[in-house]
């Protein structure tokens, strides 16, 4: 899941820019209400970050991991270049996930393409990815899931 991001705003953000930091589209509401000169709600856990250091080249991105969700499990972690998988599914299949233990792990830089496993090789990158994992998942209220929430009648 590596799509690019385009924004464009004549005089603010530099033409041609590329940048290769970590960042969702749940950034864009705090970047939003950063940009708008608004407060960012503090009623409620805001997950995503100010993307505008990052797209006026002020400096990296603040995002420093992402979660990999299907449905409402976490399937994949990232962190800089590195990604983990706890559990893999193929993408239209009626295959049931597979859960991973040890975990997958690939490096983004030097493999996109996510074939090779470097798992065994990197215990530690691993460990740092499980503590990420974990220590997210700690701030998590599971909430009733609105996809499969039947529609008022």
């Amino acid at each position: 899941m590596r799509e690019p991001g385009i924004f464009w705003w004549p005089g603010r953000i530099a033409a041609g820019a590329v940048a290769r930091d970590i960042a969702c589209t749940i950034d864009l509401l705090p970047t939003a209400f950063k940009l708008a000169g608004a407060e960012v709600p503090a009623d409620r856990p805001i997950d995503g970050v100010d993307l505008s250091p990052l797209l006026f080249g002020k400096g990296p991105g603040a995002r420093q991991s992402l979660m990999y969700y299907r449905d409402t499990t976490v399937y994949a972690v990232r962190k800089g270049p590195w990604k983990m998988h706890v559990t893999t599914r193929s993408a239209y299949g009626n295959d049931p996930p597979k859960r991973h233990d040890p975990p997958l792990l690939f490096n983004l830089a030097q493999d996109p393409s996510e074939r090779f496993d470097l798992g065994p090789k990197h215990a530690d990158v691993i460990a740092d990815l499980k503590k990420v994992l974990a220590d997210y998942e700690a701030t998590v209220t599971p909430v009733e899931n609105q996809l499969e929430k039947d529609l008022p009648k």
